[in-house]
């Protein structure tokens, strides 16, 4: 019995070099959570907190993109789910660049001018966060999970009208509750009137 139990525990273990075998789906994850955290630091919600609440939102995102992490330590066999995540993940960078207000950079780059109530002062900031998340993203999906076909992040580009039609939805409640039920994590939202 302990022998059998030692083999199963063998076969689970992830070798130390796998640590690091998808370095940019590792760095998308990263960057997507420093994403919807900087969000909700700064005072606007994060996605889902206003249906959950932000507590609840912080977790789902969190349990998500662990879950990504630690698929990608895995071998080949969990590269459509990975792929399928950068495609999410380019996907989500896309609907925040088309669906809100932008000006286009020296080199024709969309740079967003204001997005979900957080102003133009840190635009800097949500900017180079979005552009780190789209290029690991997109070298993940080049570079990495190679199994997996490539029909299934650009499959997943297709959910862009979907998202920015979701985050504009979830933009209006939370701009009515940080006016009905001021809060720390939508204190930014204050300052806008509130939504219709």
């Amino acid at each position: 019995m302990i022998e059998g139990r030692s083999r199963r525990d063998r076969r689970r273990r992830i070798p130390a070099e796998s640590a690091w075998r998808r370095p940019w789906t590792r760095l998308t994850v990263a960057s997507l959570l420093g994403h919807v955290a900087f969000e909700l630091g700064a005072g606007v919600g994060m996605p889902l907190a206003s249906v959950v609440g932000p507590y609840a939102a912080a977790g789902f995102w969190t349990l998500l993109g662990g879950g990504v992490w630690v698929a990608s330590a895995h071998d080949a066999s969990a590269d459509k789910v990975l792929a399928a995540a950068n495609g999410f993940g380019l996907a989500a960078v896309s609907a925040h660049l088309l669906g809100w207000p932008t000006r286009r950079t020296r080199t024709g780059l969309p740079w967003l001018e204001d997005c979900e109530g957080l102003g133009h002062e840190l635009m800097p900031y949500y900017n180079s966060i979005l552009y780190f998340s789209g290029a690991t993203g997109l070298l993940a999906v080049v570079r990495e999970n190679r199994t997996a076909r490539v029909y299934l992040p650009m499959a997943m580009l297709g959910l862009v009208p979907v998202l920015i039609a979701y985050q504009h939805w979830e933009h209006r409640r939370l701009r009515r509750q940080a006016h009905t039920r001021p809060r720390w994590w939508n204190r930014r939202l204050r300052r806008l009137a509130p939504a219709p």
